[in-house]
């Protein structure tokens, strides 16, 4: 059975959380209710990534208190503030703060659905990206210290004979170096190594750098 979606429901109201919880779990979705916002933050860590309607007036946090202790989190975490009426100015603030998207109370159920939709949609772009840079950085991290080198300068723009001459090598030893490191990347050109080293985020030498080794030639 496929995994359901997790939403978490986090109000005060206990009506609200009952009615979302029921609703929610009635169209296929996995819904946890949440008393409060500290409630909520005391189980995060432990928690798989999921949608939260966060209600922005609750007594002991307030949703934009949940927002900004969530930090970073906040990408495994997409947040949906749930508001009364009028009250766009806390909703714009919670947008900057990093929230995704806001309903206004009361909102109908297809409102509902669609919004959290499209908020799946990003939060399951976001995890397809951090597992290849979490799956290349792997890959990166077994190369040898040569093979390293190697491929850090090619993804900078320098030729074999460049890197042969800033790594004090052989033209020949480096190709035998970027071999290997191309097979223990578990790639089959150079595009794909390429691809690997920038979805992993690691630092590429600049262009100014590799001006400043092609002029010590």
């Amino acid at each position: 059975m496929k995994d359901p979606r997790r939403i978490y429901i986090v109000d005060d109201d206990v009506e609200v959380r009952t009615s979302l919880t029921f609703y929610l779990s009635t169209v296929g979705f996995f819904a946890r209710p949440s008393s409060g916002g500290a409630a909520f933050l005391a189980d995060v860590d432990d928690l798989r990534p999921g949608c939260v309607l966060l209600d922005m007036r609750m007594p002991d946090l307030d949703g934009l208190e949940v927002i900004a202790a969530l930090g970073d989190r906040i990408d495994r975490f997409p947040v949906v503030v749930i508001t009364g009426h009028g009250d766009i100015t806390t909703a714009v603030r919670a947008m900057k703060m990093g929230a995704s998207d806001f309903l206004q109370k009361p909102f109908a159920e297809d409102v509902l659905l669609e919004t959290v939709k499209r908020v799946f949609e990003t939060l399951d772009a976001g995890l397809t990206a951090r597992d290849q840079r979490v799956d290349a950085c792997a890959r990166i991290k077994a190369l040898t210290p040569r093979e390293r080198d190697v491929l850090l300068g090619l993804a900078g723009g320098c030729s074999n004979k460049i890197i042969a001459h800033r790594l004090n090598l052989s033209t020949r030893t480096v190709e035998m170096h970027r071999a290997s490191m191309m097979e223990h990347l578990g790639v089959k050109t150079l595009p794909d190594a390429m691809l690997l080293t920038f979805v992993s985020g690691i630092k590429v030498p600049g262009d100014d750098h590799i001006q400043a080794v092609q002029r010590s030639r």
